[in-house]
């Protein structure tokens, strides 16, 4: 509802009025929710009213924070630039069909988790949009749900107080160390440390434990394995970490493998869900070409709690407070093995570079991230319980929120957020009304529509060889190949595919052409989509150079014209791209 009521504003792009009306909204629920938690709280209030309350202020900060920004584009922040054509792309896939499928090759099981995109898929149905445009209010979505399961989390193993003020501080978190740019990712980097913290109490427990306390350890594995693989990884570990202490410090060793055991067997069928068919195809043995990804981030080991800035401040004093009160606080030690771990997984990476890899270790800072800015809540939860007037706290904190949300919050969506105004629908324009020729995504529906008209088939019968890597995030086209090697599926051969477009483009004639698609491995594309250039019709041909930087090279690759001049070819040009379908 909220989502819709921002989206009715129609305020022009260009203008900080979304910005003020967010920055407004997301204050008064910030100084309600501290008011509520300053003053003794009223216990004719039922328990049910409370906590929904507390749901209902959390998924509405979230919401108007991000909502109240994007208002008048339909993009999500990016739009459709960086990474995101691959996420509209798995939004489309997700939305042809019911079945879990590639996003971009056809007949191959998925390779990245396919979980949070099959369920974008079902939203897009039930809503009645195409999956590109369902991915904002689906996303938007998850953000308003992640706190909510962060308070149901915390509230296991702290007061619901507490939990509240740790769910409110996961929101801000998620948006200043740009966690809510991937809002797949987000939801298990926010659920991570209270997860640790209940894990760390059941493994320690003397006494007999439950099944379904156990059950939450397991799906929340289960569910990361499903929507976040690096995620799921970094989590097995952090909770494999707690197991060994805890054998250590409580000298039960059968007790602790008994519940890992019964995490172990509550995540492993989910994980299977979507890992399942991958494996059974024989990906284990493929190599990662994910992993080759070596960004600035990655380089240096993250120091989020440098002085300078409130969140900074935040982060340090849960530092502080992790390391002074690690053996005396049940909270405290989880925290700080995730904090160390997220440190070891650095080191680990940079060694990984030895063997021609890395762990990717830059995605593990927004865990990292709500780690400290928790524990920085928890430490200065201690600093408040010494000041004896409630009204003190309520405007230091209510003061402190709004500092993050009137400056980092609004810096760090900036870009994403001039990024989703100015880039082209399908349609050839953007939300400022905006249209610019030289942007490849502005021809997507000239495309588009060029290809049905010249084909006739569906879009899923469609595989495409384009020069327009964007003409797959707005329709289910299979594509011959993925535009980079670091998003396509190890099944798909990409150095053998990208020598199959290579020696195509050496054909002389027609015939010649025809007879090398008929005789390729896997199944040929129908439709090309290639740019007009001096003459030549050209496509790119990404390949792989980690750890160089950038880390692909693009090599332009050409077909001569008079390849395609047969009956058995339709072409049209548009713009400055020619489509040519096989009848």
């Amino acid at each position: 509802m909220l989502q819709a009521a921002a989206g009715r504003l129609h305020i022009t792009p260009g203008t900080y009025v979304p910005q003020a009306l967010m920055v407004l909204a997301s204050t008064v629920l910030v100084v309600v929710v501290f008011g509520v938690l300053a003053f003794r709280r009223d216990a004719r209030l039922r328990p049910w009213l409370r906590t929904g309350g507390a749901w209902a202020a959390l998924s509405a900060l979230a919401t108007l924070m991000l909502a109240l920004p994007l208002q008048a584009t339909r993009y999500y922040l990016y739009g459709a630039s960086v990474d995101n054509p691959f996420r509209l792309q798995y939004m489309e896939r997700m939305a042809s069909g019911l079945g879990l499928a590639d996003m971009n090759y056809a007949d191959l099981p998925p390779y990245y988790p396919a979980g949070w995109f099959w369920l974008g898929g079902r939203f897009a149905n039930v809503v009645g949009l195409e999956g590109w445009a369902a991915y904002k209010p689906y996303a938007i979505t998850w953000l308003a749900i992640t706190p909510v399961v962060a308070f149901a989390l915390w509230s296991l193993v702290v007061r619901r107080r507490l939990a509240l003020l740790a769910s409110v501080a996961t929101i801000f978190t998620g948006f200043l160390s740009q966690g809510v740019e991937e809002p797949y990712a987000w939801p298990t980097s926010a659920w991570l440390p209270p997860v640790a913290v209940l894990a760390w109490s059941l493994l320690r427990k003397r006494d007999g434990v439950r099944f379904w306390p156990l059950a939450v350890v397991g799906g929340y594995l289960g569910i990361a394995a499903v929507t976040y693989t690096l995620n799921f990884f970094f989590g097995v570990l952090v909770v494999v970490a707690l197991a060994v202490i805890a054998g250590l410090l409580e000298r039960q060793w059968a007790a602790v493998v008994r519940r890992g055991a019964v995490i172990a067997g509550v995540a492993a069928p989910l994980a299977l869900v979507t890992w399942g068919p991958y494996l059974l195809a024989g990906g284990l043995g493929k190599p990662n070409i994910a992993a080759h990804h070596l960004p600035a981030k990655s380089v240096s080991f993250p120091t989020p709690f440098l002085p300078g800035s409130v969140f900074g401040v935040l982060c340090l004093a849960g530092l502080v407070w992790l390391l002074v009160r690690a053996r005396q606080d049940r909270l405290a030690f989880p925290l700080l093995a995730i904090t160390a771990l997220v440190y070891v997984w650095f080191a680990a990476s940079t060694l990984a570079l030895a063997a021609h890899t890395t762990l990717l270790a830059f995605r593990v800072i927004v865990p990292l991230d709500v780690t400290l800015a928790v524990a920085g809540v928890f430490a200065a939860v201690e600093l408040v319980r010494r000041v004896p007037v409630p009204a003190v706290a309520l405007v230091v904190a209510s003061g402190a929120a709004v500092v993050l949300t009137q400056t980092g919050v609004s810096d760090s969506v900036r870009e994403g957020l001039q990024a989703a105004e100015s880039d082209s629908y399908p349609t050839g324009v953007n939300a400022r009304g905006q249209h610019n020729p030289d942007e490849d995504r502005a021809w997507a529906g000239q495309l588009i529509s060029a290809i049905n008209d010249l084909s006739g088939k569906p879009p899923t019968d469609e595989i495409v060889l384009s020069a327009n890597g964007y003409l797959l995030s707005y329709q289910p086209y299979w594509g011959f190949q993925h535009t980079s090697e670091q998003y396509a599926n190890p099944l798909a051969d990409y150095d053998e595919r990208n020598a199959e477009i290579r020696q195509w483009a050496t054909s002389t004639t027609p015939a010649e052409l025809l007879s090398r698609l008929d005789t390729n491995p896997k199944p040929p594309p129908n439709v090309f989509v290639l740019r007009n250039s001096g003459g030549a019709l050209t496509t790119g041909v990404v390949t792989d150079v980690f750890p160089r930087t950038p880390d692909i090279r693009v090599d332009d690759v050409s077909f001569s014209p008079q390849v395609f001049e047969a009956p058995e070819f339709a072409q049209r040009v548009v713009g400055p791209f020619t489509v040519i379908v096989r009848r």
